[in-house]
């Protein structure tokens, strides 16, 4: 990690409290940060980083302080998991050009991955969710990737970077994205002939009103991502005024998400881009973000006692049969989550709802979409 100190400065918390210290117990006090000497993060699960880089948001801002804004209300917040260790290693330096950001970000990510160290990043615009997985495709990973947010931004028409980065993302050559998601999208925002086009390639699109109704069946979809993009649009305005959505998740929703992510055994990097504090009231939206991201330090809690799948004895068995085919379901008896066997042998994440649609004879359409990707 002390590879990337030159793409990075460090944080200056006295810009924020006088006294430059935390009570025992909130975050402030525990997070190694980068101030005056880079830390060490060897020991550390959780490694975060603040983007700046907003010029492909479209806007007269090439960047903002919306990492810090979120840091000042984080820091607040007590934590209760002693078992993960977070290390804050600043802010990426204001680049040059966009290219030059986005490449900051990208040395940044790959550095964490070689260290195998989950990398969070707060600030920027969306579109540095594009950086995020050149990471993966430079060391030639295959991924999958999910999205959350309002709108699809795959926009061919639209120059401005944040609205149309997805296509890139998507379909440039070679590609390294296995599979993609997208969560809590509006209809009203998206052109239908775009979500069929998607569709043929056996991606997976979820509207928000869908994710409210059962959040529970979004677990499984982020716990088989690599890769996490978070748009704070995707969050209705009443619960982030710095969002521009009048509809859409509650801030417990977006918690729950977050939870889930942390629970991810594959997720490695999490993004929560599109917040800018100029558009904030009274730091409500930096507020909701810290307590999304103490819920995805919850779930990483969770993270780490989850038994490997060849370990029989933690996990109920049931085996079941849908037209005509052979399966087996685990549970798992810590963390009550579900897989379900493919007819190659393999686990895929499912639900409880998958294993009740499985014994009533009938085809998950989880287990059918993956046979037919």
């Amino acid at each position: 990690m002390f590879d990337v100190v030159d793409f990075l400065e460090p944080i200056d918390v006295s810009s924020w409290i006088d006294d430059e210290t935390y009570p025992a117990g909130q975050l402030g006090s525990t997070i190694k940060l980068y101030e005056s000497h880079f830390p060490d993060v060897e020991n550390c699960q959780l490694i975060i980083v603040g983007a700046t880089e907003c010029r492909g948001d479209g806007s007269m801002h090439i960047y903002n302080d919306g990492a810090n804004a979120i840091r000042k209300e984080l820091y607040k917040l007590f934590g209760w998991h002693n078992d993960i260790s977070i290390a804050d290693i600043g802010n990426i330096k204001k680049a040059a050009t966009l290219a030059d950001g986005y490449a900051a970000l990208q040395a940044i990510v790959e550095a964490a991955a070689e260290a195998n160290k989950i990398l969070l990043i707060i600030g920027g615009s969306h579109d540095n969710t594009l950086a995020q997985y050149l990471a993966y495709k430079k060391q030639k990973i295959q991924i999958n990737a999910t999205c959350i947010d309002s709108l699809v931004d795959i926009s061919r028409e639209n120059p401005i970077r944040s609205k149309n980065f997805l296509m890139e993302m998507l379909t440039s050559e070679p590609n390294y994205i296995a599979h993609y998601s997208h969560l809590a999208f509006q209809s009203y925002f998206v052109h239908p002939n775009m979500l069929e086009t998607l569709d043929k390639l056996r991606f997976d699109f979820h509207r928000v009103g869908n994710v409210q109704e059962d959040i529970e069946e979004m677990e499984p979809v982020i716990r088989h991502t690599h890769l996490l993009s978070i748009d704070i649009n995707a969050i209705k305005n009443s619960d982030a005024p710095a969002s521009n959505s009048v509809n859409g998740l509650s801030g417990v929703e977006a918690c729950t998400l977050t939870r889930f992510a942390g629970m991810s055994e594959k997720l490695s990097s999490i993004g929560i881009y599109g917040y800018n504090p100029q558009d904030d009231t009274k730091a409500c939206t930096a507020k909701q973000i810290s307590q999304m991201i103490w819920y995805f330090i919850d779930g990483l809690s969770k993270r780490y006692i989850e038994a490997s799948l060849e370990e029989s004895e933690h996990f109920n068995e049931y085996n079941t049969a849908f037209a005509e085919i052979e399966t087996l379901f685990l549970q798992s008896k810590k963390t009550q989550r579900w897989w379900m066997q493919m007819p190659d042998k393999s686990f895929i994440p499912c639900s409880k709802l998958d294993y009740t649609i499985a014994s009533n004879n009938n085809i998950p359409e989880r287990w059918l979409r993956v046979q037919e990707r």
